[in-house]
């Protein structure tokens, strides 16, 4: 359990702590897509150089099994049993990882659409300082693959530009997963991320809005994001979820997301 507010979860799975930053992965059910990211991140070795640490929201599918964790070097399974998505898993492994005393974390998606070998990358940045990286397609030396029309065009035209614009730094892929943040970035109460509100994907538009605006340095570093070709629908958000995330967008940019004591 973390002292920070999260939702109910429970820690399956604890190796403890040996390195200044852990990487969290959030899934759900993510079958062989999260068994093949581990496989990949053990042919790097990236469980010598960070430790990991898999937040789940509720999978059925036996892809976190104990064997499994074990080949893939996972230090650490967090189970969350309240409410809430994406958002609230999050809280609950942020939370669980600042009480261990880490002094940064990487967050990947467990999907295996980026690419591990960029992780270090992340590593880097916060060592040279910065609070807050953020992955990106579309920055030289980046790459997309099969990347859904309308997805493609919600960024570049409208969630990038809002958040450029509302933030005064320069993003330009703000819906990704993939990112770095700072200890102290994350305990700052003028962020507080540990709200109910942040349920769903509210915190990471949030966190590209706030974060820059508090004076924390930023960057952008360029990765790989590849959707499977051979899905019809490469994407978890359907229709539906990509109304909610210009809904969510809109709160963001005109600080609808603050803290209270700050709007």
């Amino acid at each position: 359990m973390t002292t920070f507010p999260a939702p109910a979860h429970r820690v399956d799975r604890w190796l403890g702590k040996t390195s200044r930053y852990c990487l969290v992965i959030p899934v759900i059910n993510e079958g062989k897509r999260i068994v093949a990211l581990l496989d990949r991140m053990r042919a790097l070795g990236i469980g010598s150089k960070i430790d990991i640490i898999i937040v789940d929201g509720g999978s059925t599918d036996g892809s976190l099994a104990s064997d499994i964790l074990d080949r893939g070097q996972v230090r650490g399974l967090i189970v969350k049993t309240g409410p809430g998505k994406l958002g609230a898993q999050l809280r609950c492994a942020y939370g669980f990882a600042l009480d261990q005393g880490y002094d940064g974390i990487v967050t990947i998606d467990g999907n295996n659409k980026d690419d591990p070998d960029e992780i270090p990358d992340f590593m880097r940045a916060l060592d040279e300082g910065y609070d807050f990286a953020q992955a990106s397609r579309f920055i030289p030396g980046g790459v997309e693959e099969n990347t859904p029309t309308s997805r493609r065009l919600a960024i570049k035209l409208l969630h990038a530009p809002a958040l450029s614009l509302a933030s005064g730094f320069r993003w330009t892929d703000t819906t990704q997963g993939f990112r770095a943040y700072s200890a102290k970035l994350l305990r700052d109460p003028q962020v507080d991320i540990f709200r109910d509100v942040f349920s769903v994907y509210e915190m990471l538009a949030y966190l590209n809005y706030r974060v820059p605006k508090l004076g924390y340095r930023c960057i952008e570093l360029p990765t790989a994001r590849r959707y499977p070709a051979n899905e019809k629908v490469p994407t978890k958000i359907n229709w539906r979820g990509q109304v909610d995330l210009i809904g969510t967008l809109f709160k963001t940019c005109i600080g609808g997301f603050n803290p209270p004591k700050v709007r």
